[in-house]
Formats: C-alpha cells, sequence, structure tokens
C-alpha cells in the first residue's frame, strides 16, 4: 500500500472538494477495506474530513456492506439514517431519513480495490451531480495505483 499517495491525494482532493459554500462536499470518510481479507482483520479509518466517525460506527457501516442487503436496510453514519436510492456496479447512492436541511442530505458510497470512499452532501439532484464527479475523480487517482 503506497500510504504516501494515498495522503497526498486525499490533501489534494479534500482541499478543493470539501469544506465552505461552494464546494460541493460537506465530508468524506476513506475507509482502508479489504473484502478478500480475512474476516478478523477490521477495516479503520483510514482518512476523514468534515466528519468524526468512531470506529464502531465504521465497522457497522462495513457490516452493512458486507451483507448486502443495500436495498432492504438502511445504514447509519454518525447520527444520520441513510437509505440506499440507487445501486451501481461499485458504488450507490443515499439519501439522508432525519435531515433538517429543506434541500435534504445525501451520501455517495464508492468501493475500490482497497478502500471505502464515503463522500456526504447537502442538496438535491445538482448538488448529488457535483458531488458524483470529485468523488469519482478521487476513486479514479486510487484506481491508477490499483488502490
Amino acid at each position: 500500500m503506497d500510504w504516501t499517495f494515498v495522503r497526498k491525494a486525499w490533501d489534494k482532493w479534500i482541499s478543493t472538494s470539501i469544506g465552505s459554500s461552494g464546494e460541493p462536499l460537506k465530508a468524506a470518510l476513506l475507509i482502508n477495506y479489504d473484502p478478500t481479507g480475512p474476516s478478523r482483520l477490521l477495516s479503520t479509518i483510514a482518512e476523514q474530513e468534515g466528519i468524526r466517525a468512531k470506529p464502531i460506527e465504521v465497522n457497522q457501516f462495513v457490516d452493512f456492506i458486507k451483507r448486502n442487503n443495500l436495498q432492504s436496510e438502511s445504514f447509519f453514519i454518525g447520527q444520520n439514517q441513510y437509505l440506499v436510492t440507487s445501486i451501481h456496479d461499485g458504488w450507490f447512492c443515499a439519501r439522508c431519513m432525519n435531515t433538517s436541511h429543506p434541500a435534504g442530505e445525501g451520501a455517495i458510497v464508492m468501493q475500490t480495490t482497497s478502500f471505502i470512499l464515503v463522500a456526504l452532501y447537502d442538496g438535491s439532484i445538482g448538488s448529488a451531480s457535483r458531488a458524483m464527479v470529485d468523488v469519482d475523480q478521487f476513486a479514479w487517482q486510487l484506481g491508477r495505483k490499483n488502490l
């Protein structure tokens, strides 16, 4: 695993994608994940920005992904509960069920060879489209290194 590359790519990506008004994402979480590894290996938080996820929450989220019942279950990230709205090859989208934002909140979850990337955004369709572009760019960078 090329952690130096991952760290540099993450830092560059978050500087233009996450944060203040006008940026496509409000938070992101990068989880170290190897679906082919032994079950005793726990997934860990590799990077996070705009959110302070706890290891137990991450493990519950990874269990949700491993169960692969995306259409019949919901999941939590922090205090927010999400329902999957669309499933694609290697990624899915979800909407927050308990948001207080009038325009709503969403999540894009993308799996690469070694990571699960969770990106959170505020808003609806336009915001989701901008968020997806940014998430896809970062996933593409990881994919170049087979990460």
